[in-house]
């Protein structure tokens, strides 16, 4: 592309970075943003700005926040008793959307993938065994997408939790084999939270309950 404007040029090649968004698209962008008014474009900008600076992550689930604990755990009108484990953010986001779920979250921030480089380690697992350990924690359920890599990531909970006393259930196959959570339709997701299985009916985990 050749530019008449290098502030444009800049401005589209920083659209261009982000996921999924080519060069076209993010000219698009662009030239939407010539047609706004200044005060929309300053508000727009702002809020980006505000948000990668002023954005947290709860201290307790992982989850975003705008203060040190986030609005989902401090709320008293949910069951913290049942803790429902995720991969990322965007799964906690999916899960919410269909308002079938009234408990407690807990982001592991991935799962485990070792030609990636991703082991316990990098993951909040830690984390969820102290949760459980320290907390009323009565379920846990394992809502990571149903690929080798996610069920390699319950059986490794599963493993670690075998002596604390949780209930620890997944969620039904609603969801296609190598699916992630995130694509899934909300009517499938609310499904198969609700119609979730103890752990030894989803893998078998030789001494996990003994």
């Amino acid at each position: 592309m050749i530019f008449s404007s290098k502030l444009i040029e800049d401005a589209v090649q920083e659209f261009s970075k982000l996921p999924g968004i080519g060069k076209k698209t993010a000219l698009r962008m662009v030239l939407q943003l010539l047609k706004m008014d200044t005060t929309e474009v300053d508000s727009f900008s702002g809020a980006i700005s505000r948000m990668r600076h002023e954005v947290k992550f709860c201290k307790i689930c992982h989850n975003v926040s705008d203060a040190e604990v986030c609005m989902i755990c401090v709320n008293p009108g949910r069951n913290h008793s049942q803790v429902c484990v995720v991969e990322n953010i965007r799964d906690v986001i999916a899960i919410e959307s269909t308002q079938q779920y009234s408990g407690l979250y807990h982001v592991l921030g991935g799962i485990l993938s070792p030609l990636d480089g991703i082991g316990p380690e990098q993951l909040y697992i830690s984390s969820l065994h102290d949760r459980v350990k320290n907390n009323e924690v009565e379920e846990l359920i394992m809502a990571l997408s149903p690929t080798i890599e996610g069920d390699t990531t319950v059986y490794y909970i599963a493993r670690q939790l075998k002596d604390l006393p949780v209930r620890i259930t997944t969620i039904a196959r609603g969801i296609a084999f190598g699916g992630e959570l995130e694509y899934t339709d909300e009517m499938t997701l609310a499904r198969s939270i609700a119609k979730r299985l103890p752990i030894e009916n989803y893998v078998s985990i030789k001494g996990v309950n003994g």
